[in-house]
């Protein structure tokens, strides 16, 4: 049990500090967003899941009701292979702050989601303000598209039960037919992606553990590619030059050109459009897809091992 530990402290502190500090000097991300947000997600995957064997491990060695329910299928042998008779007093301290660690990221997440659902019923009660029912006989604004009535253009995705797409008439009156396009397939391409789950577990991870250069890192750069992503499906269809003419309309009056810190990265999704970078090889796709998938399986092959040892 002691070296199973030890093994899966090592893969998820090189997956929690080095690996994601590496990633976010590499430029191959920006150029294939939709890769970078599986790389990311794989190496938090596989840190939860050092953490969670970790866990189930030190439980079976502290608690014999535990080990009695886990081993009750296997052979003696396998029982055996992990030596968890003598759970060591530091193996009990483990246990306690993973099990404190799983119970915090649990609140963590289940907060987030009751925030992220107070803040959608904030803004669907003032989209019936500003948009509310009409008359009776007159059909209610209940489909996937709702038009409001405002000067400055503006376009979002509000995911929900049912979800909507909401354009401002400012939107419509300043952007041609094809940048309209351009920035319905964009939003498109967060609610197909499911983006708003991923922006609510790296916001709680985040902040849960701020001090885990992972959970930081992990949250910047989803917030970051999953904007670079809806970019490309939407220059994919639209062009790269229609695309960022209808990014620079709708946040033209934001200042999205300027250098202010929270307008960087549209200036730079910008430049990123109007100076489009080669996607890398599919080979190159392929084989970083397919290795980050078999990372994860890195904690549960040193939690198996000692037991598909003992049978072998």
């Amino acid at each position: 049990m002691t070296v199973c530990l030890l093994l899966l402290f090592v893969v998820a502190v090189t997956a929690a500090v080095p690996v994601p500090r590496a990633l976010t000097r590499s430029a191959w991300p920006e150029r294939d967003p939709v890769v970078g947000l599986w790389v990311w997600q794989c190496l938090v995957a596989t840190v939860l899941l050092c953490c969670l064997t970790a866990l189930v491990l030190g439980a079976a060695a502290v608690f014999g009701t535990v080990r009695a329910q886990l081993f009750a299928p296997a052979p003696p042998a396998v029982t055996a292979a992990y030596n968890l008779s003598a759970g060591p007093v530091w193996a009990a301290v483990l246990t306690l702050l993973l099990a404190a660690g799983a119970a915090w990221t649990t609140a963590m997440l289940a907060r987030e989601l009751v925030e992220a659902r107070r803040r959608r019923a904030r803004s669907r009660a003032h989209l019936r303000e500003r948009a509310p029912d009409l008359p009776a006989g007159l059909p209610a604004a209940r489909g996937p598209l709702l038009v409001l009535e405002d000067e400055y253009p503006d376009a979002w995705w509000m995911p929900g039960n049912p979800p909507q797409l909401i354009v401002t008439t400012g939107a419509l009156h300043r952007l041609t037919d094809h940048q309209l396009d351009a920035v319905l397939t964009h939003e498109h391409g967060h609610a197909r992606a499911r983006h708003d789950w991923l922006l609510h577990l790296s916001t709680a991870l985040a902040t849960g553990f701020p001090s885990v250069p992972l959970f930081a890192h992990f949250c910047d750069q989803t917030h970051r590619l999953v904007e670079l992503s809806a970019d490309d499906t939407a220059s994919r269809r639209c062009g790269h030059l229609t695309t960022a003419l209808a990014l620079i309309e709708l946040n033209q009056h934001r200042g999205v050109l300027s250098c202010a810190s929270s307008h960087r990265l549209l200036g730079e999704r910008v430049d990123r459009l109007l100076e489009p970078q080669p996607r890398p090889p599919r080979r190159h796709r392929a084989l970083t897809t397919a290795t980050a998938a078999l990372v994860p399986l890195l904690p549960l092959l040193i939690t198996f091992a000692p037991g598909l040892t003992a049978l072998a």
